[in-house]
């Protein structure tokens, strides 16, 4: 779970973020306490706490008052479109700029992306 290089209350950010992505939970459901994630991760409540904090701060969980975390309304489609932008920036962008160096258009790496996708799902077919 721990991984080198990146602060931990962000790991736990992102942990509860892919909970909510993934469904397992839900918007308006009760999200872990400080408490838990602790004790689960085996690390300082307070280090657990900032990680709560920050997903506070993005709108992604709300605090109710002598009841806990709860996953806001909306805050799946929050986490997507804020990920997608992320996706566009790391990998969108820099492939543009490499098809342009290659003389690639729009229709090149439509067709590209296609094939590989095609070859990809064989690929998996096959080794299922």
């Amino acid at each position: 779970m721990i991984e080198e290089g990146k602060a931990l209350f962000v790991q736990i950010a992102e942990r509860v973020e892919e909970s909510i992505l993934d469904g397992s939970l839900s918007e308006d459901t009760r999200a872990p306490s400080t408490n838990e994630l602790a004790a689960f991760y085996r690390i300082n409540p307070a280090t657990a706490a900032k990680g709560v904090n920050m997903l506070v701060d993005k709108g992604v969980l709300v605090k109710r008052r002598g009841i806990g975390m709860f996953v806001a309304e909306g805050a799946r489609a929050h986490l997507l479109t804020e990920r997608r932008a992320a996706f566009a920036d790391r990998f969108i962008q820099p492939l543009l700029a490499e098809a342009r160096n290659l003389g690639l258009g729009p229709d090149d790496l439509a067709r590209l992306v296609l094939e590989r996708a095609a070859a990809s799902d064989h690929t998996e077919r096959t080794t299922s």
